[in-house]
């Protein structure tokens, strides 16, 4: 039941008691109030006493004495309506929605367990086991549009690591059998050298024809030897540099955005700034994870070796091809080891005490050559600068 008329019988009371006349309230400020009516005590007249107090239509009428220091000074009526509101249908409707929306978040969290938390939960082992290479079973795809993706790559990584694992097995095994053979080689022209050398030690030469004929074998097996070193090392070399590159199209806005992306919280963290110039949105040839493997592994060297003030992004057109510049501040290194930063193994003076193999650049330049580009190095007064040439 609606009571709100009371609370606005109350408030015209207050009025009237502190001396506001009852022609003089506000009656569009109470809805439920219909008509207002004053009485005076000091009404001698019956007739409109008793018409005052007598009910004359449909509404609901409340008749209040007014005191005023204590004294009574007159009656007010109040002729009002009050709004009915019904309780029993207003609960169950409020029940009925209650209901639905149970029903409807029960539904959602059932939609979820089937179609996100069983899919991943039937794989959650699936990384730790891939990770130890003890998975050997098939990753079953799911229509769930969810984990589709996620289950396809975890798919893709497992064949990958797969792949991965089976030409490693078969590197290591031509490797032993390339060791063993060049092993079984070197020991010929070994001990002949040692042969000569001893001979050579002991003078048993009398003739010094045959004391240089001594020397010339040593000189020529050595040479022997050096060769089969090298083939050690060119098959080792080659081993690193078993990457496979997929050469098509893309965008150079899909490379710029994808190293924006993967950089731009860690630069924040570190409070370095990150510049990346406008250009056109070209097609280039190459592909597209190697070209970021490379853009990376220049990121991460300008987060090593630079000063922690500034990376800036330019890219540029000359002579039919694409040219995308990446410049760190930094202190270079000298002009000595400048020659030698994209030769394998080469680590400069300012990566000591840093982590590494100085096979990022030399890799860097296998790369973009094998996507028919180039990489180049330049020195400037306040940094280093490495610049990617990609055909269109």
């Amino acid at each position: 039941m609606d009571h709100a008329y009371r609370v606005e019988i109350n408030r015209i009371l207050q009025q009237v008691e502190k001396g506001t006349k009852a022609e003089d309230i506000a009656r569009n400020s109470y809805p439920h109030i219909e008509k207002l009516q004053w009485l005076s005590a000091e009404e001698g007249n019956r007739e409109t006493a008793s018409a005052f107090f007598q009910e004359g239509n449909n509404l609901e009428m409340h008749v209040a004495p007014v005191y005023r220091k204590q004294k009574l000074t007159g009656y007010l009526r109040f002729d009002y309506h009050r709004s009915l509101v019904d309780t029993n249908g207003l609960m169950l409707r409020t029940q009925l929605s209650l209901a639905a929306l149970f029903a409807m978040l029960l539904g959602v969290l059932l939609y979820l367990r089937k179609h996100l938390l069983k899919p991943f939960d039937r794989v959650r082992k699936l990384p730790g086991e891939l990770a130890k290479g003890h998975w050997k079973g098939i990753v079953k795809e799911e229509k769930s549009r969810y984990a589709h993706d996620f289950l396809l790559g975890i798919g893709q990584l497992k064949d990958s690591l797969d792949t991965s694992r089976r030409r490693q097995l078969e590197l290591e095994k031509e490797k032993k059998k390339l060791l063993l053979s060049l092993s079984h080689d070197i020991k010929t022209p070994l001990n002949t050298i040692q042969l000569y050398a001893r001979a050579l030690e002991e003078h048993l030469y009398t003739d010094e024809a045959q004391n240089v004929h001594a020397a010339h074998q040593i000189q020529e097996k050595g040479k022997e030897i050096e060769h089969y070193v090298e083939e050690i090392m060119k098959q080792s070399r080659h081993d690193i540099l078993d990457i496979q590159v997929q050469n098509s199209e893309f965008y150079l806005k899909e490379l710029i955005d994808k190293a924006v992306h993967a950089y731009k919280e860690p630069l924040r963290l570190r409070r370095m700034e990150l510049v990346v110039k406008p250009y056109e949105n070209l097609l280039l040839k190459g592909d597209l994870e190697r070209s970021f493997e490379v853009v990376e592994n220049i990121m991460e060297n300008a987060l090593k070796y630079g000063d922690g003030r500034r990376i800036e992004i330019s890219c540029y057109e000359e002579d039919y091809c694409q040219l995308i510049r990446i410049f760190n501040t930094g202190n270079t290194v000298s002009d000595t080891e400048f020659h030698h930063i994209f030769e394998s193994f080469f680590r400069a003076s300012n990566s000591e005490g840093k982590q590494g193999n100085g096979l990022g650049l030399y890799i860097c330049r296998e790369i973009m050559r094998r996507m028919n580009g180039e990489i180049f190095a330049e020195k400037e007064a306040d940094g280093m600068a490495f610049l990617l040439v990609f055909p269109y």
